[in-house]
């Protein structure tokens, strides 16, 4: 089986607050689901991309890296037999319903500590 990362992207100005509690029960129920299926290994939410610090060279700023539309709010790590598999668990995802995008992408490598 290969491994992808499926990163969950929300429009910024939505990005730019918390989730409220009925959202992350959404998302909660699905990564829960996901595990029953033993597809999804990790999953993680991130901070506001207000939060961030960039880093370019010896330059140290606060905020995101840069200006967009979109912001990554999480991502998670699952398993699909090829790309069409990995595509049928990422479409299930609620933030498609909720005027957010995904991104799927093959892992290429992997190192655990």
């Amino acid at each position: 089986m290969a491994k992808y990362v499926v990163m969950l992207y929300a429009p910024a100005a939505d990005a730019a607050v918390e989730a409220n509690a009925e959202e992350m029960e959404v998302h909660d129920r699905h990564a829960e689901e996901l595990e029953r299926e033993g597809v999804m290994s990790r999953a993680f939410a991130l901070e506001p991309a207000a939060t961030a610090t960039s880093l370019r060279g010896d330059l140290v700023t606060d905020g995101p890296f840069i200006e967009a539309k979109e912001v990554i709010v999480g991502f998670y790590i699952i398993e699909a037999p090829d790309l069409d598999g990995a595509l049928r668990v990422a479409r299930r995802n609620p933030i498609l319903q909720r005027g957010g995008g995904l991104e799927v992408r093959p892992i290429a490598g992997e190192r655990t500590v």
